[in-house]
């Protein structure tokens, strides 16, 4: 396959980024018939990122199975505010963590953390056991009780990239997320906030003192969110970023 070729299957398939994207798959394909089978998956709706088998964010190559929640450029900013409130020595969790990409993130700006991740989904998991097998550990389970009983009140950093899409907005979506990766990562229940209630429940027992919640939400869900953080004991602030489009509540423990 020419790359001319790659490019007009991918343009007729709907792509807009016709020619980057087929420079990406050429550079990826270990020989023709491997880019012939490439193109044609990305012309079929799976993300680019999932066929090639990884994505470039915060400045981290992340490795990516077919299935696996990719990695947002707007979720750069829960990375930005964490590794900014760090300690070299800070205990930090990705919880819902997917492929671990913003823990790995967070590790690279402040190397000496601590780092776990979790998530309920297999194959997730094992995702992120590639992506941090030389940085952190990696735990299934549902929230919380994935983690191991020693990390309680020792956690300087929670970041929860929750799924915090209202369930009936899901078909909405593009077909890229809707289709090719789990429900289980997108859907955040009638208002979007079912998860992230129950990790706000939780945050103040498994937070250390003065230890931080950062969790990513849209405009609509500010005064609920908020209203989630305070109710549990947490004072929470709104952080944004116009450029990446980007919106988070970050919740502190009191000391």
């Amino acid at each position: 396959m020419t790359r001319g070729q790659a490019i007009a299957q991918l343009r007729a398939a709907g792509c807009v980024f016709a020619e980057d994207e087929a420079d990406v798959l050429i550079a990826a394909a270990r020989d023709d018939i491997t880019l012939t089978a490439m193109v044609g998956r990305r012309a079929g709706g799976e993300p680019l990122e999932q066929v090639v088998g990884y994505a470039d964010f915060c400045g981290v190559r992340i490795r990516l199975r077919p299935g696996v929640f990719v990695p947002r450029v707007r979720s750069e900013l829960l990375v930005r505010l964490g590794a900014a409130e760090l300690r070299p020595d800070a205990v930090v969790v990705d919880l819902c963590c997917g492929s671990g990409a913003l823990g790995l993130a967070v590790r690279q700006r402040v190397p000496g953390i601590t780092l776990h991740a979790a998530d309920l989904d297999p194959v997730a998991v094992a995702c992120a056991l590639e992506n941090l097998a030389d940085h952190g550990r990696v735990h299934r389970g549902d929230l919380f009780a994935a983690l191991p009983a020693e990390l309680c009140g020792r956690i300087d950093l929670l970041l929860a990239n929750v799924p915090y899409v209202a369930t009936r907005h899901i078909p909405f979506l593009p077909a890229e997320a809707r289709d090719h990766e789990p429900r289980s990562a997108l859907d955040g229940g009638d208002d979007g906030l079912a998860v992230f209630r129950s990790v706000a429940a939780g945050a103040a027992r498994w937070l250390a003192p003065g230890g931080l919640l950062i969790s990513e939400i849209t405009e609509a869900q500010t005064a609920a969110a908020t209203r989630a953080v305070d109710e549990n004991g947490l004072t929470a602030t709104i952080a944004t970023d116009d450029d990446l489009d980007a919106r988070a509540i970050v919740a502190r423990r009191q000391r």
